[in-house]
């Protein structure tokens, strides 16, 4: 029987939600605070540029595949994928900067060129993390994780021995491994996880197998290709948009969301899945005797990092720079510290640099380039007009210094985004920028719970809960939500 479905959020869970619901047969709202769709997906256009403001990094494709191909499309229906070749650039130094290879075989050689050995090693540690990817990706990441039950599987029993659930990924690497790049280049990727390598679980080197087997891939037009697709293929199904909604009241009754609200608008619901911020919605939305946590739970929990942003348009090519670039050229144990150890603005930064117009002509005028700068800071920190130009100028001065380029003086267009944005416009608790930390105890079942136990019709689901932060988690776990929403609906 079909029911009425409120889906607040419109990012990569709440579109994924939405979708599996109303192919299910209900009558699906989604709303969105923004005024556009996409979430931290969203994309901006200004001076003949186009900037995806959030991720920009195209990984696990089969999980983009197996989303489309479950509603009856392909993703070549909606956008064109180049696999990178480099994958990226990690610049160690004025003088020593590595592009890693796109697959295995290449990326053994220059392993082995760094360390004899290495190539054989980097075989018995991808095929580890090729088996991890199978049991987390085929597996943990479609649990509820609602009970550690759940996980009292005989294959998960059997293997947690070789899934290493208990160790961490930088003993992993560090056994296998000596030369400091290759361990730079291996440690990389849970860096998206919003923790240090040292205290992410050795379960998640699967990352590695989606860096260096699956590959680095990219979307021509943009990551908002995806949502873009995703708006499709929610509309074929019945899915209406609210855009301008920002849920600030819920009217309950025996335990049960009847309506949410909006300045007063209302919406009558039988059913609400939450994929915006789950910390603010439980403390700042729900009145306390509703709420699923306490203030002290949420102070406790460890956040992933925010960020300092820059989106730019540079007038004329930028040389070197490849579209994805790891300025690896500081202390990483010292910009890690800064962020986890003791929050504080990083001494020496480290920082990321996405040049798309290397790859994509559409999105910046011809001869010019889209830049975006990203530095992780730690959330929470006091975020001030003139610490962001301060780290501006750091970053520029590395960038323009390894190019060996003026490129300041070409910027056309130059847009800032930090803390204070992630909470005026995500409601991003301490400003996070990636949700809540992949740290052992904020695994699985010791993540924020999907399902409410104080409201018996409210589910939640995206990067602060189940399976966890990245793209593909979210599109993962607003399916697997919405699986729980209408099995409760039916029962």
């Amino acid at each position: 029987m079909s029911k009425k479905i409120i889906v607040i959020g419109g990012g990569f869970a709440g579109l994924s939600a939405a979708t599996e619901l109303a192919t299910k047969g209900h009558d699906v709202t989604l709303v969105e605070k923004n005024e556009t769709l996409g979430g931290r997906a969203r994309k901006f256009e200004s001076n003949g540029f186009v900037f995806d403001m959030g991720p920009s990094w195209y990984w696990m494709p089969e999980v983009f595949d197996q989303y489309f191909e479950r509603y009856g499309f392909k993703t070549s229906d909606f956008y064109h994928l180049t696999r990178l070749d480099p994958s990226y650039k990690v610049v160690l130094s004025d003088q020593q900067e590595i592009n890693v290879p796109a697959g295995r075989t290449a990326v053994s050689k220059l392993f082995e060129s760094l360390e004899k050995g290495a190539s054989k090693n980097l075989d018995k540690f991808l095929d580890n993390a090729e088996y991890k990817y199978r049991v987390g990706m085929g597996e943990f990441v479609h649990k509820p994780s609602l009970s550690i039950f759940e996980y009292f599987d005989i294959r998960i029993l059997l293997s947690a021995i070789k899934l290493n659930l208990f160790g961490n990924i930088t003993t992993e690497i560090y056994k296998l491994f000596k030369h400091p790049v290759i361990r730079k280049i291996l440690e990389f990727p849970v860096l998206f996880l919003g923790a240090k390598p040292e205290n992410t679980p050795a379960l998640y080197s699967l990352m590695n197998h989606a860096d260096i087997d699956l590959g680095t891939w990219y979307p021509q037009g943009g990551m908002y290709k995806i949502i873009e697709g995703m708006v499709s293929v929610a509309k074929s199904k019945g899915v209406k948009f609210i855009t301008n909604f920002p849920v600030d009241q819920l009217a309950i009754s025996n335990k049960k969301i009847t309506s949410v609200l909006s300045g007063g608008k209302k919406h009558e619901t039988d059913a609400v899945i939450l994929t915006c911020d789950y910390r603010h919605f439980d403390q700042e939305v729900l009145a306390e005797e509703y709420r699923q946590y306490t203030h002290e739970y949420w102070e406790k929990r460890v956040m992933a990092p925010s960020s300092l942003l820059y989106y730019l348009g540079v007038k004329g090519k930028v040389s070197k720079l490849l579209h994805h670039n790891l300025f690896f050229d500081a202390d990483f144990h010292a910009h890690a510290s800064s962020i986890y150890d003791n929050p504080e603005w990083p001494k020496d930064p480290l920082f990321y640099v996405s040049c798309p117009s290397k790859t994509d002509k559409s999105v910046a005028p011809d001869e010019d380039e889209n830049i975006f700068l990203l530095m992780p800071l730690a959330p929470g920190l006091n975020d001030e007009p003139q610490m962001r130009a301060r780290y501006f100028d750091i970053m520029m001065d590395r960038l323009e210094h390894y190019t060996g380029e003026e490129i300041r003086s070409r910027i056309v267009y130059n847009k800032s985004f930090a803390m204070a944005d992630f909470v005026s416009d995500y409601n991003a608790h301490k400003g996070n920028a990636y949700g809540l930390a992949n740290t052992l105890m904020q695994t699985a079942f010791l993540k924020p719970r999907m399902k409410s136990s104080k409201i018996r019709n409210l589910y939640f689901a995206g990067q602060l809960t189940t399976p966890g932060p990245g793209v593909p988690p979210s599109i993962i776990s607003g399916r697997v939500a919405a699986t729980l929403v209408d099995a409760h609906l039916k029962n």
